[in-house]
């Protein structure tokens, strides 16, 4: 079997070296990919497409397997699954074509279309009469439709071999993998940032990830696991690296300094501080997010100016103009959604009166009580992962002890709830416990303060949804405190 890829048509209008150097990255991108799975496998590149030659005796899945790769890889405008065959004459080929694309017509419009390369003693249109009058002959309940065809017959003849179509899938697009540069993505494995990272990845960007860790362990295994589908989908011709930094001290330090209403601009700024100084260290010269205008109090076109300013590389932002709705339709078609809707919302700066167009000079003011340190201490510890090492580490949460009702919480004895939410949130609707005792540690202290604690008793975290004290929970088994668990109302 042999594959023939289209190259995507913003290539072929390039200056002739440009393209015919797209078009041999595009081949070795092909090459590493195919030979993964089989080495014996052969790609050609000729001016206006790529061939594939499987070895023979090659097992179906694996051939199906390799077309389903190919229509994954940016560059490629269409994947069609050939057969080449020596024909004899005209009605040679229409004897070849018939047959299998008889049921594919049958009652249906179809027109006839073919190509023609070489020295022949008849034209392309005397291709198409005669094959559309023999289809017409198989198939009477079927007619032509040369403007709205509901099936296009495809005849291709070069030379003296009539190229099958057998079938036939549309490509990624965009443009081969490798030849815009690189870029450093912002992941946080909701819906935006993937999708955002795999619109660079299809125009051609090496995009490197860089995750902050809000949530511990639990948090940045579901984010590996995002970020590994994503690149092994639609980027594994090249290895990438992914970069984490713990962010929950910078977090904690934001609640405890900077003023409500600015939580959230500060946050990104802080974020994009970070990005920034990893990119110039590894060489990077732009940073992606998933920033959408409007669709969150921080990404107000007032406060995405103000979070730029703290960035010494360019952001860019191809979901800028998106709406929502189609963010979250493209990420079901990439299926990352399906991390996006089991991923807990970690970000734990959360104003209640955000400021939607912040001004410089409270953000500065804001950021005047800031220890820096802190986020210095959050970029010397970032931990960098390459690409196809992501799933090494595997997390394995374990079972939390939960309590769901205050009948049951009374009956332990030497039991402790610790309310972890923000001040304000405790304000607005306060626990009550009558007869348990109760302490009050903002999530983003938990972690320093926990080890203090005495040990003789169980420690049942509490949040509104119950998703931050789980997490939380988690954290503290995974540093050997096993005596917290969540207390969660119903």
């Amino acid at each position: 079997m042999h594959y023939l890829l289209k190259l995507f048509p913003e290539i072929t209008i390039k200056s002739r070296s440009v393209r015919r150097h797209m078009t041999r990255c595009l081949a070795g991108n092909v090459r590493i990919i195919l030979r993964r799975l089989d080495e014996r496998v052969r790609v050609k590149d000729t001016w206006d497409a790529l061939h594939v030659t499987l070895p023979e005796a090659l097992p179906d899945s694996l051939a199906r397997e390799m077309g389903e790769r190919l229509t994954r890889i940016p560059g490629i405008h269409e994947v069609l699954a050939i057969r080449e065959v020596p024909f004899s004459d005209l009605a040679d080929i229409a004897d070849r074509v018939v047959p299998p694309w008889q049921q594919a017509i049958a009652g249906r419009r179809f027109r006839v279309s073919a190509k023609r390369r070489g020295e022949h003693a008849f034209s392309s249109e005397d291709i198409e009469r005669l094959v559309g009058r023999r289809l017409l002959e198989a198939c009477p309940d079927a007619r032509v439709d040369l403007t709205r065809p509901e099936v296009d017959v495809s005849v291709e003849v070069v030379h003296q071999q009539l190229r099958l179509i057998e079938a036939r899938w549309p490509g990624l697009g965009g443009y081969p993998l490798g030849l815009q540069g690189q870029a450093l993505s912002l992941i946080s494995g909701g819906f935006d940032s993937p999708v955002a990272a795999w619109r660079m990845m299809r125009r051609g960007i090496k995009t490197h990830f860089l995750f902050f860790n809000l949530g511990g362990p639990a948090h940045e295994a579901g984010v590996r696991e995002v970020t590994h589908h994503l690149w092994q989908r639609y980027g594994s011709s090249h290895r990438v690296n992914f970069i984490a930094v713990p962010f929950e001290g910078v977090v904690a330090e934001i609640l405890r300094s900077v003023p409500d209403g600015v939580m959230g601009v500060v946050l990104k700024r802080m974020m994009v501080r970070a990005a920034s100084r990893i990119g110039q260290r590894a060489r990077i010269p732009a940073l992606v997010t998933g920033d959408a205008i409007a669709q969150v109090s921080s990404q107000t076109l007032t406060n995405l100016a103000l979070i730029d300013e703290a960035s010494e590389l360019p952001i860019l932002r191809p979901l800028l103009t998106e709406d929502k709705q189609d963010i979250i339709t493209q990420a079901r078609r990439l299926d990352t959604a399906r991390f996006a809707e089991t991923m807990p919302e970690y970000c734990g700066v959360i104003s209640r009166r955000p400021h939607t167009h912040a001004r410089a000079s409270q953000v500065e003011e804001a950021e005047a009580g800031f220890d820096f340190a802190v986020l210095e201490a959050a970029i010397e510890a970032a931990e960098t992962t390459r690409s196809d090492r992501l799933l090494e580490r595997r997390y394995a949460p374990g079972e939390v002890p939960t309590v769901d009702s205050p009948q049951a919480l009374e009956q332990l004895g030497d039991t402790c709830v610790i309310d972890i939410r923000a001040p304000h949130e405790r304000e607005a609707a306060p626990l009550w416990l009558p007869d348990v005792p109760r302490l009050e540690i903002p999530f983003y202290e938990l972690q320093g303060r926990a080890a203090d604690l005495p040990d003789d008793r169980r420690y049942l975290l509490y949040c509104d949804q119950g998703v931050m004290s789980r997490m939380q929970a988690l954290h503290l088994h995974d540093r050997g405190l096993t005596h917290f668990g969540v207390y969660r109302t119903t």
